[in-house]
Order: structure tokens, then sequence, then C-alpha cells
């Protein structure tokens, strides 16, 4: 681990006064910056009522006919849990029963807290785990709940407050992994054992010890997989790093075996007893091997030692890449994404084999599984691009019917704009792909201001969603917005994403430097014209690319980021990321990682935009400390820099509705004043 000095180290506390009042001041310079605009208080109100509107989708889970719902409205801040029948969904008007109030719950506790999720029992739904957190942030507390009485169980299960996984395993045991105080965790802060919490009368529930990671493991999991109505199978997944695992299985007699899949291999699902596995590296099994970015259906009879073959579903290509696994009561349904674009896939047992054919969905934006029924044929999932408004989808696998179950309302009128896929060529020749959304008469003359969006990291992909606020508020405007599908994400597959892995990290800022030198390139924009935004990985994504080439961008949006690449480990979950960044306690990956370092790489003699960081300080994933010391830093080296912490959100952004209008409006202004005005 590096010892450089750090004059700003007091600023990782969260607990220091003298921190709180440094940040009230940081944040009071913002929003004299920032809300004092008259733009600002209208664009709120604007945002809020779009997001308050009763026309927006109601996304759902299915549970023994009802769907449930989480609302926010105005009287409802926290949310409220609901539910209907098909029928009423259906109908022009929709008849919700509240189920549990959060906004009541939290003030009968005095607590500010926020859902974090609803956890139903398969197979008696009625029967819930609540799931709420501090402030939104990652770690929270799991209470059982009855929603036919809409009352807490009288000594059901309650676990507490932390960074749990918790996973019902029938109505009255489930599989606990603890998070909590006292429990052993991992560097990371993470579960390390896996117990049986059987339920006992009066609240006596029953423990047992199934499983203890090592004490250098990252994490562990684990949860049931349920096989049609009577077939079931107990897993744990313990994990040495972000990507490299063993799954053990846990038997009947609550032993539990390790299953000889390769490190860096992911159990997607398991139906008529195979399991489905991405690959993201090479395994050799019984003489055969298996390439990187394979899909594969593999019979747990074979990992035991019977006789019984592996079978590719999904054979890896040059742009092509797995997205998301889903099986229905028959099926297994692949989300394919084709050259940065969604299709869906599905897959029959039939004869002995596994049989593959095309779904009749959407294929020119992006596509989201949205819910399936347990011990159904039935598939719900949502489909936008950047200019289609979201619907929601209700597809029967078996025969291939569907219904539009919902379409979300247009936020702009989209005919004068269109969206086209680019390529821009790295440094080192490769082609990277990138959307542009843009008025259909743009003139190439350097004029327009351009919003560029990445991430770039984690295999996680860049796809066209809808930009609905964007469009009201920032194409109608005359701007045009970029999405960068960068080396490090998941767009073509695992070795999209490990060219840019541990310390070749670099990559991904130079394939956004090469998309940003191709739009000014184009004729698009000019770099007082050109902005950036990023959030967490993508902020560390924005903020490297600020400090190497700070010339390109007029505006930097860096959202809950990673900066300090030397004490990223040190601070909350971080030592969970090593596999994607590197380890500083190392000394040839910790002089790769200041090489880059946003926090360290800062120069008094450079000439940077004036960026907007923003963070959380109930953020228990990236560490706050990230952003208080880059604005700290830049600003002792004589550089203007905004930052905006808020006190609720946590890394997700899980708060209120006024809280994310407010924080989009920020940024809309900030945008504005960079490159518009």
């Amino acid at each position: 681990m590096s010892h450089l000095p750090d004059s700003h180290l007091w600023l990782e506390s969260l607990d220091d006064p003298a921190v709180d009042t440094w940040v009230a001041a940081q944040n009071k310079r913002t929003q004299a910056v920032l809300d004092a605009d008259e733009r600002y208080a209208p664009l709120r109100q604007e945002i809020l009522d779009h997001l308050r509107d009763t026309r927006q989708i109601p996304f759902f889970s299915e549970h023994a006919g009802w769907l449930y719902n989480f609302h926010q409205d105005e009287h409802h801040p926290r949310g409220i849990y609901r539910r209907t029948t098909l029928a009423d969904y259906q109908a022009a008007s929709q008849q919700w029963h509240t189920v549990l109030d959060v906004d009541a719950v939290a003030a009968a506790a005095g607590k500010d807290w926020y859902l974090d999720g609803v956890a139903h029992c398969t197979v008696q739904p009625s029967r819930v785990l609540v799931h709420l957190s501090e402030g939104g942030g990652d770690a929270s507390l799991a209470w059982e709940y009855d929603l036919e009485t809409a009352s807490w169980v009288e000594q059901g299960f309650r676990f507490p407050h932390g960074k749990n996984h918790i996973a019902w395993r029938d109505p009255d045991s489930v599989l606990v992994c603890p998070g909590w105080k006292g429990a052993p965790l991992s560097r990371s802060g993470y579960p390390r054992e896996v117990w049986l919490v059987e339920r006992g009368a009066d609240g006596q529930h029953q423990w047992q010890q199934l499983f203890v990671a090592d004490q250098d493991a990252m994490m562990v999991a684990a949860w049931r997989y349920l096989d049609g109505p009577d077939g079931w199978l107990d897993l744990i997944e313990a994990a040495d790093g972000f990507y490299s695992k063993t799954y053990h299985l846990i038997d009947a007699d609550l032993q539990t075996h390790p299953l000889p899949l390769p490190p860096k291999a992911d159990i997607e699902a398991y139906l008529h007893g195979q399991f489905i596995v991405k690959l993201a590296e090479d395994w050799c099994w019984q003489g055969e091997t298996h390439a990187a970015g394979s899909l594969l259906a593999v019979p747990l009879a074979c990992l035991l030692g019977d006789a019984g073959g592996i079978q590719l579903l999904v054979a890896p290509a040059a742009r092509l890449a797995v997205e998301s696994v889903e099986t229905t009561r028959s099926s297994v349904v692949v989300n394919l994404i084709d050259n940065v674009r969604s299709r869906l896939q599905a897959f029959d047992w039939q004869g002995g084999s596994w049989h593959a054919r095309s779904l009749p969905v959407p294929d020119s934006g992006v596509i989201e599984f949205a819910d399936q029924p347990w011990n159904s044929d039935v598939l719900c999932y949502s489909f936008s691009d950047f200019l289609t408004p979201t619907g929601l989808y209700r597809l029967n696998v078996a025969t291939g019917e569907q219904d539009c179950l919902r379409q979300q309302p247009a936020a702009f009128d989209a005919s004068g704009f269109v969206a086209e896929q680019c390529w821009a060529t790295a440094s080192d020749g490769v082609d990277i792909p990138y959307f542009v959304v843009r008025a259909r008469d743009t003139v190439f003359d350097g004029q327009t201001p351009t919003l560029l969006y990445g991430y770039g990291g984690f295999e996680v992909p860049m796809m066209p969603y809808y930009v609905e606020n964007f469009g009201a508020h920032w194409l109608e405007k005359g701007g045009a917005f970029v999405l960068a599908c960068i080396r490090g994400g998941g767009e073509f597959g695992p070795g999209w994403h490990q060219a840019a892995q541990g310390i070749k990290r670099p990559v991904s800022f130079d394939d956004f430097c090469s998309v940003a030198e191709a739009l000014i390139g184009s004729g698009l924009t000019r770099p007082d014209k050109l902005g950036i935004e990023g959030g967490s990985n993508g902020g560390l994504l924005v903020a490297a690319c600020m400090v190497r080439r700070p010339e390109l961008f007029k505006a930097v949006v860096c959202e809950v980021p990673l900066l300090d690449m030397l004490r990223y480990t040190e601070l909350l979950a971080g030592a969970s990321w090593i596999d994607e960044y590197g380890d500083p306690a190392d000394p040839q990956q910790a002089a790769a990682l200041q090489a880059y370092s946003p926090y360290h790489q800062l120069q008094a003699a450079a000439r940077y935009p004036l960026p907007l960081f923003t963070t959380s300080t109930r953020d228990d994933r990236v560490h706050p400390g990230h952003a208080r010391k880059m604005v700290a830093q830049m600003q002792a080296l004589g550089h203007p820099a905004l930052l905006m912490e808020t006190d609720a959100g946590g890394h997700t952004g899980n708060a209120g509705q006024e809280q994310t209008a407010a924080e989009l409006a920020r940024v809309l202004v900030y945008l504005y004043q960079q490159l518009m005005d």
C-alpha cells in the first residue's frame, strides 16, 4: 500500500462535525451557483411532475394472482407497497390496495427508513421479508410481514441491519448470510457465513451453520432454486473476488459439496435438473474445451460424476454477448446483446436436448426482463430505445402470444430527432461503438452542445434506453446526447470487459476520449460545447479523462465516484473490487493505479473545466470521501470545483422523488450554464 502524504485524509470521516461543516459549506456554494439559477426551480418541478405522472408504468411482480408494485407520490414520499389484479391493471381505472405503508413504518419507528426490497416466499407469497435501509444505503434489516393481514408476523423472522444476504428456503426456513455488526465479515464488509434458520415455537428459531468462507474471501450468498412445483436445489456461492467464485451444493443432510465449475463461471438459472452457466474463461471438462463467452446447459448429474453431456446454447461471437437469463415453467429464455441491441431466444427441452427458437419481440432497442410469475410460461419484459417510450409486454413463451400491458407516455415529441450508431477508432485501432441522439436537421458546424455518457466497467453494457427527461430538457433545447460503449463494459462479452480490467483500466479512458475526438472530428460539436457524465465507475471514468485530457471538455458531471485509487480498498466495499481495478498493496499495481488515479494526477498548472461532483453521506458502497477529497484537492490547487452531497439516497439514489428531481435539475442547470449559455 502506498503511503503518499494525504492532507485531505480527514475528509474520509463520517462522524466528524468539522467534516459536516465543510460539506455544508460546499453544498451552500454549489446551491448558490445552481439552485439560484432562475431555471432551476421550474425545471425541478417539471421533472417532479413527470415522475409523479400517474400514466407512468407501474412495474410489478406477480404472485398467486396478485400484481405487487412499489409506488411513491407526494402523499407517500417513502412509498407504499400495493397490489391489484391483472384484470384491474389492464382496466382504464386501476384499483390498488395498500399492503405496506413505508412512511407509516418509518414514522412509527422514528427511523430514516426506505424500502430496499420485498422478498416473497415463492410457494407462500403472502409471507414476505421486508428489507428496510437507513437513508437508502446498501445495508438493510429484514422483518417478516404478512400481506394478508397487513401486519408484522408475531415472533416471525427478524434480522438486524447489515449488508446481509437472506433468502427464503420454504415458508418456515431461510438461508441467512449475516452481515450485521458482530458477525464475521470479509475485508469488504460482506458476509462470510451461511446459516439455515428454521422457524421455532415462540420465536425461538433454530440456527444451524452450513458454511464458512475463508477469511480472505469477498462474500458468500445462498438461495434455493425451484425446478417446477416439486423440485428444488439449495446452493451456496462463495466469491473469492468479484469474478472468481466456487459453488457448493447443500444436500438433504445439510452437508455442502463443491461443484467442479471453473472459477470464472456464473450459474444463471436451473431448470430440468440442469444449470445454465455463462463462462468468462475457457473451461476444459471431460476432454472438451468450452470457450469464454459461451452459455452452457450443464446437468447437475454430470457435475456429480454421472454420465451426461454438456450442451452449448449460445456460442461466443465478436459482437454478441449474453445479457441475462430467465426461466419459465418449460423454457430457458436468453436476453442477447447483438451489436448493442437486445433480442430474445428461447430454449425448449425436448427429446433429451435443448432446441432454440426466436421469440417475436422487438430487436431494435433494449429489452429488460420485468417479471416471471412462478410455475407459468409467462414472461413480462420492457422494451424501449432512445426515441421510443418504454412499453411493458406480457409474453407467453410457450405459444408466442403477447400483449402490451402498458405504454409509457412520450416525454417529448421525438419526430424531429434521430438516433444512430457510429464507430470511433481507439488509439490501438479497435473500433468503439457509440450512439448519437440529435436533431434530424443538425448542422455539423461544431455548435451543438453535446453530452457524452459512459461507464466502461464491471462488464456492464451501455444500451439504447429511452432518453426521457433529457429528451424534453436537453434535446429539445438544441443539445445532443451520446452514449459510448467502451471497453470495460459488457457490450461484446467477457473479452470486451477484460481488455480494460485491472491495470489495463486506462484502455477505457482512451476509448472514451477517442469517442470525444470522433464527435469533434465529425463537426457535431467542439471542446467548449462538449460535456461528459458518469456515475460510480463512470465517475472514475470521467474524472480520469478530465485530468488526462482537460482540453477536450467544458463540463464534467462526476456522480458517486471512486477517485482515490490508492486508498479505495480501505474504504467501505472497495476491497471487493480488486479484481476489477488491481491491488494497491502490490507495488507494481500500485504504480499503475497511481498513474491514472484522478485524485493523485491533479496538477496545479493544468486548466480544468469546472466539474460538478455529487455523492451521498449515506453511500455505504463508494465512500463519499472520494468526491470530498477530490474537490478539496482541486480547490487547494487553485481550481474551482462544485460538490453536492445529499443526506439520503445511498449509492443508488434510493430516496424520495423530490430529491431525485432536485438532483437531475441541478445537473441540467449545470450543463446549461457550461455548454449552452
